[in-house]
């Protein structure tokens, strides 16, 4: 009986060194070992060994964390009081510092971090706060980093969430935005007016170009008729002999002699014309009595 309690009481403890004796240990895990309260090495991955009540050992996760920092009040350069909240990434490099360096880095990143977050925004002025956010964490993470940097842990990154303005100031931007999109819309029609005039110039001036290529080429087909019909006449004129014109004249006599006036111009070339008619007559009625006598 007492050799089963013994047994029984062998395996109990077996039961709980084991845990203590024997540490499995993940890829993104370390072990930092104090044996006897002296440091011994950093151990992991994989299996690990460990002596019970002897060694001691302190996990250390290597993965990335985030850390929000609540909003902190701050003040700026121009002395405007603003509230701002942003987010700490970091990651352990040194698993032995992080340990050995800093006994809580939660609680003293959060703490670094509010300080260093009052001294760079007391060094810029609001309208930098509020615009530059970008080069505020970019030296928040410059700053923090030089501080984690001796516990062994790397600062990713920063990125800032959320800042608030004094009432007065969010009013005041309010009525900026509201002006600066009056003033889009303004600028928008202005320009739509421009378009539409630019438009309207474009098409007058293209139909004036075309009214006038029209007038000229009408133009130049009456021309070229009236050319056409000088051609016409010039040709017809050369075919009349003068007897033709003669008689032209005479009917031009007989109607001056049926209007009713009692004056009548006559120019110099119709009277040596009626002289010309007058010798061809005589010539005719000469020509004609000596046909007969013959």
């Amino acid at each position: 009986m007492e050799l089963l309690i013994g047994l029984a009481i062998l395996v109990v403890v077996i039961a709980l060194l084991i845990p203590q004796a024997i540490r499995i240990v993940r890829e993104y895990q370390r072990l930092v070992v104090f044996r006897l309260g002296r440091l011994l090495a950093t151990k992991g991955p994989g299996l690990v060994l460990l002596i019970p009540f002897v060694d001691r050992a302190v996990s250390v996760d290597l993965r990335e964390f985030f850390l929000e920092i609540p909003r902190q009040d701050s003040i700026t350069k121009d002395n405007a009081p603003i509230s701002v909240d942003f987010i700490i990434f970091y990651k352990v490099l040194d698993p032995t510092m992080s340990v050995v360096q800093v006994q809580n880095f939660v609680g003293a990143a959060q703490g670094m971090a509010t300080t260093t977050l009052r001294a760079v925004v007391g060094d810029i002025p609001l309208d930098d706060v509020l615009a530059k956010r970008d080069e505020i964490n970019q030296i928040l993470r410059t700053k923090l980093d030089e501080v984690t940097s001796r516990w062994g842990v790397k600062v990713t990154n920063v990125e800032i969430r959320e800042i608030i303005p004094p009432p007065s100031v969010q009013e005041a931007m309010t009525r900026q935005m509201s002006a600066e999109r009056q003033r889009r819309a303004v600028v928008t029609e202005a320009e739509g007016s421009k378009q539409a005039a630019i438009t309207v110039a474009e098409g007058n001036k293209q139909s004036a170009i075309l009214n006038a290529e029209g007038e000229r080429q009408a133009a130049i087909l009456r021309a070229e008729g009236f050319a056409l019909a000088l051609t016409k006449i010039f040709e017809a004129a050369q075919g009349v002999d003068a007897k033709t014109m003669s008689l032209q004249y005479l009917e031009a006599l007989k109607q001056i002699g049926a209007s009713p006036s009692t004056k009548f111009v006559i120019p110099m070339e119709f009277t040596n014309l009626i002289s010309g008619i007058a010798g061809f007559a005589g010539r005719t009625f000469a020509d004609g009595g000596e046909g007969r006598s013959g």
